[in-house]
């Protein structure tokens, strides 16, 4: 189960932690089946009232959002504990220096990082392995998907290299990949945001074209590929879904069984050809 501090937005920042929390609350030993991951970054001070350490990673306000986190989860740790984005500012001594703490305290088992470029994930491990005794980055949740695939060129290559799990999120990068246009033909759900900002260009729109029709000649639904095909690649632990019907979950859960034959993987490559492995890609 996965969430973030700031999820909720605006003046609804921390809702979805407290959804969770109520979920929990009804009992049934859910907490215990459930891997929870949560996030720590983004700004949760009132508007206008933000000051230094109420975001970002310094020490102080890992203490405090954890604390806040684990208030609204309704629960007493989080199994992985996640920086959604980097932090410039803050060197990493000081950053496992306060995750030890909360090791050592029960409150987060592992740490996890989100939106980190490939430098940032061995620069965190290599000082985390010099301090002794800490774990370092366990996991790894970026942007990956078959539309866009940079993450091939360092990101997933150094989760590989530090022994992370990469964990993608928007598999089916904002609903393009889910059948979009069929969907729009027979008078369903339009493209919207990034989406239809995407297929506006036309050399997008036209790839997206070939790949329903390429998946269309095989009997399959667009959504499900897209998650089978992730599940395909190396050193991915598993996408991120966030379903908004039944019907969408119980699609989700197809995927897991679903097996993509190399004439099809193939074919996938040919619509959305990767950037290739790094430095390759760009040099020789």
């Amino acid at each position: 189960m996965n969430t973030a501090n700031v999820y909720g937005w605006g003046e609804d920042k921390g809702r979805t932690e407290s959804i969770i929390g109520s979920w929990f609350a009804k009992g049934g030993e859910r907490r215990d089946k459930v891997v929870l991951a949560t996030k720590v970054y983004g700004n949760m001070a009132a508007d206008g009232e933000a000051w230094p350490n109420h975001d970002k990673l310094s020490a102080v306000n890992i203490r405090r959002a954890v604390d806040a986190s684990l208030k609204r989860l309704g629960t007493d740790y989080i199994d992985v504990y996640q920086f959604h984005h980097i932090d410039r500012s803050t060197p990493f001594e000081e950053i496992w220096q306060a995750v030890d703490v909360l090791v050592q305290q029960g409150k987060v088992l592992y740490a996890g990082s989100s939106n980190f470029p490939g430098y940032k994930i061995a620069q965190a491990n290599e000082i985390a392995a010099r301090r002794g005794g800490t774990i370092g980055l366990v996991s790894e949740q970026c942007l990956y998907n078959l539309f866009e695939r940079r993450a091939e060129m360092e990101v997933v290559p150094a989760a590989q290299e530090y022994g992370l799990g990469v964990i993608p999120w928007s598999p089916l990068h904002g609903g393009l990949l889910g059948g979009v246009l069929k969907k729009a033909a027979e008078g369903g759900r339009r493209a919207s945001g990034r989406a239809a900002d995407t297929l506006a260009d036309p050399a997008a729109r036209a790839r997206i074209q070939a790949y329903e029709d390429l998946l269309d000649k095989h009997g399959l639904e667009p959504g499900e590929v897209a998650l089978a095909w992730l599940l395909t690649r190396p050193g991915v632990t598993g996408p991120i879904v966030g379903p908004r019907t039944a019907g969408q979950l119980e699609s989700a859960l197809r995927a897991v069984e679903l097996e993509l034959g190399e004439e099809l993987l193939a074919g996938l490559d040919e619509v959305f050809p990767g950037p290739g492995p790094s430095p390759e890609a760009f040099a020789w």
